[in-house]
């Protein structure tokens, strides 16, 4: 365990007009998509809002499930519930802290986060969650690969933004 601040990374996966969810969930679909997120988060605490807990189908095996929520007397088996960023960076007592959404979420972080990784989605879906794209006065792309449509699934990229 450790004091110092962790790195703070925000995961998402955005359409080109900024759609992350419609109706809590995703509006498409990536073949590997989920073994990256997996591979990326597992061993670290994840943040995450209430409504992105809640629309988990379990909870995800080795990682801590941090719950930012305003409801004082919320409570889930498996979540561990804090009511602001500080106390959920406090609590992460890890070298990496991994917020994972939705939306409100990802914007208190922003302003702290470290890196991005974003899954960028070829696609204009409808969908009532929304995240602008990074701004190139804070942040800088770092890593990029581009991936063409296939099947069903969109072109996509992975991209990696550090804070500029």
């Amino acid at each position: 365990m450790t004091d110092a601040r962790p790195e703070i990374v925000l995961l998402l996966s955005r359409a080109d007009n900024g759609v992350i969810g419609s109706e809590g969930d995703i509006p498409w679909h990536i073949p590997g998509e989920q073994r990256r997120f997996k591979a990326m988060t597992m061993g670290t605490p994840m943040v995450m809002g209430r409504k992105t807990f809640d629309s988990l189908p379990r909870l995800l095996p080795g990682r801590r499930h941090i719950v930012l929520t305003r409801d004082r007397a919320w409570q889930a088996e498996g979540a561990e519930v804090v009511h602001s960023v500080e106390d959920a960076i406090a609590i992460a007592q890890a070298p990496v802290l991994s917020v994972i959404g939705g939306a409100e979420i990802y914007r208190l972080f922003e302003p702290v986060a470290d890196r991005l990784e974003i899954t960028q989605v070829g696609l204009n879906p409808p969908g009532d969650a929304r995240i602008d794209a990074p701004s190139p006065a804070r942040w800088r792309e770092a890593a990029r690969e581009d991936f063409a449509a296939a099947g069903d699934a969109p072109a996509y990229s992975y991209l990696t933004f550090l804070r500029a």
